[in-house]
């Protein structure tokens, strides 16, 4: 909940727009004195917004004040309203919520926070979105000040896990260097070094084993991925004290963090356990569970022919812990899994431990049809979350300015789409945060398609739509989409032309409204004229057509005409066609679409 606090007119209504814009988000306090307000909105709500001085806002707070992360996150706006400026709490709320305010109201966003003002990924968040916690926070500063100043810092990924791009002073680990025998994909990567710690001032360490590294510098930040799946069997009415004991003990030998325990995993037929639960949950952990028929298929090192014959399955706690850490969160986290700690007992409990290897992630970002106002922020945040961006090289000029600092950028040139595809789903497969970019929607003759056809379950992928091309210039011509359509490619280069050609007279026969891409080249100068015609056999010649050149870019340009007047040299392979249906007409120069219903 967000608390508003106001105490003026212009305050008052601008604190109510914000309470239209966002339903059910907010509690106004603006009855009531600003002072008593504005305590009242701390202790009651997760954020406030304070049409309030800054000065005014702190001496109120200053004594309410307790720590970063539990306190809520506090913007002020001015009485003007040309600035939202966010006071507390800028990496646990208050920055977003500045621009969320800067959205409603067009006030600036202004943010402090040095992370944010350098473009560089937030420590006390940095792969929180993973799972990771952070061991010792108390080194946040240290770290952070390093990475700010430029001082040579290096990241050890124990995974890799797919975390956001950092700056060029900062060095990568391999994960290989300390722990040879791991079997991990990207130890041939070129861009990983393992010498990146040698004359380091900091290390950022991710990484699920204890001790420290004795090489690691003093200022080492120390983040817990969730990486470890604990297997447990048990017998009936066993005592929460020997399995946490021995869970605990089974851990410590082995060097691994309890922080980096995703969740206990046992057998289906222990769901009920109350020794098994009161230990998990002591420690804060989910317990799952699995059919002894599943656990029965894993293949482990130490099966037992006697827990086979009491519950269904050869073992409990090693195939547990298997399954778990493949199964468990993997569409977002997991893809593979070995075990690091064979079968330990103790006289009524049995504990193994898995580790998973992490999925790589690559989103399909949509950059909308090139207008800046028209990326979305849900794409402006994938593109900040990326540490690897392929892309048609015009297009990532376009966007170069909101990639973070260290972000590296693959780029090729048109007609290379299917080597843009490839590359950034072997770059995902190499544990990466990889962004591939394309123009209007993804998924819609972009790249979302071919990238999809290569990449396997071993990395998560996740869409982020755009605006497209179709969209942006319907925009521009009226509501020619107002009923149903269909988008048509003209391109032969990949589909043969007879497929194109039924395709379109099947939208003919069916009077859909038909939007073309790709429809006139220097080398494709017939097939627009010939779909043309064939429209034209299923309605009237004065049936609207219109096209937009270069939507929303510099450079555009509308031309709204009809069926037999439209003149197909003045389109190209910027231009985007839309031919309306038997009902489509002209109304006050605007091409529409009726939606056919009939209005009480």
């Amino acid at each position: 909940m967000i608390g508003v606090v106001a105490a003026t007119a212009s305050g008052r209504t601008a604190a109510a727009a914000l309470a239209a814009a966002w339903p059910g988000e907010v509690r106004l306090f603006t009855g009531e004195k600003a002072g008593d307000g504005l305590r009242a909105a701390w202790h009651a709500c997760d954020a406030v917004v304070a049409f309030l001085a800054v000065g005014a806002t702190v001496r109120v707070l200053a004594p309410l004040i307790g720590h970063k992360a539990d306190d809520p996150a506090v913007v002020c706006v001015d009485e003007s309203l040309r600035f939202a400026v966010a006071v507390l709490g800028g990496h646990h709320g208050a920055n977003a919520l500045a621009d969320r305010v800067g959205g409603v109201l067009g006030s600036l966003p202004v943010v402090t926070t040095a992370t944010d003002a350098a473009g560089i990924p937030a420590l006390d968040s940095f792969g929180a979105d993973l799972g990771c916690t952070i061991e010792n926070p108390s080194m946040l500063a240290r770290v952070g000040a390093a990475l700010l100043s430029g001082e040579p810092v290096a990241l050890a990924d124990q995974g890799p896990w797919p975390v956001p791009a950092l700056p060029g002073n900062v060095t990568v680990q391999d994960p290989a260097r300390d722990d040879p025998a791991r079997d991990d994909p990207a130890r041939d990567d070129p861009a990983r070094d393992d010498t990146a710690g040698a004359g380091a001032r900091a290390l950022i360490r991710i990484d699920d084993r204890t001790p420290a590294h004795p090489s690691d510098p003093e200022a080492t930040l120390v983040l817990r991925p969730k990486s470890l799946v604990v297997g447990v069997g048990a017998a009936r009415g066993v005592a929460s004290a020997e399995v946490g004991g021995l869970i605990d003990a089974a851990l410590s030998d082995a060097g691994l963090a309890p922080a980096s325990v995703r969740c206990v995993a046992t057998v289906d037929l222990k769901a009920d356990e109350g020794g098994l639960l009161e230990a998990a949950g002591q420690r804060g952990w989910e317990v799952i569970t699995f059919t002894a028929d599943a656990l029965a298929a894993i293949d482990v090192p130490n099966p037992s022919e006697i827990v086979r014959a009491e519950v269904g399955t050869p073992s409990v706690a090693e195939a547990a812990a298997i399954l778990g850490a493949r199964t468990h969160g993997a569409r977002t986290h997991g893809r593979a899994a070995e075990l690091v700690v064979g079968k330990r007992k103790s006289a009524a409990a049995t504990v193994a431990v898995a580790r998973l290897t992490p999925k790589g992630r690559l989103t399909l970002v949509g950059l909308g049809p090139g207008a800046r106002d028209l990326l979305t922020p849900r794409a402006e945040a994938a593109l900040r979350r990326a540490s690897i961006v392929v892309g048609l090289d015009q297009y990532v000029d376009q966007v170069r300015d909101l990639l973070r600092p260290g972000t590296r950028t693959i780029e090729s040139g048109l007609g290379q789409e299917e080597e843009r595809a490839r590359t950034a789903v072997e770059e995902a497969g190499r544990g990466r945060a990889v962004a591939l970019i394309g123009s209007g929607d993804a998924g819609v003759y972009a790249m979302a398609a071919p990238a999809l056809d290569f990449a396997s379950a071993d990395i998560v992928v996740e869409g982020v739509p755009g605006i497209t091309a179709a969209v942006a210039a319907s925009g521009l011509l009226g509501a020619p989409l107002g009923h149903d359509h269909a988008y048509i490619s003209l391109s032969d280069l990949h589909t043969p032309w007879e497929v194109i050609e039924r395709r379109v007279r099947a939208a003919a026969e069916g009077d859909f409204t038909v939007c073309f891409y790709n429809p006139r080249s220097r080398a494709r100068d017939w097939q627009l004229p010939k779909a043309l015609s064939i429209l034209a056999e299923h309605r009237p010649p004065t049936t609207p057509v219109g096209y937009v050149r270069n939507a929303t870019r510099p450079g555009e340009s509308m031309t709204l005409t009809t069926l037999d007047e439209i003149d197909p040299a003045g389109v190209d392979m910027f231009t985007v066609v839309i031919v309306g249906s038997s009902r489509s007409r002209t109304v006050a120069g605007r091409f529409v679409t009726p939606r056919g219903y009939k209005w009480a």
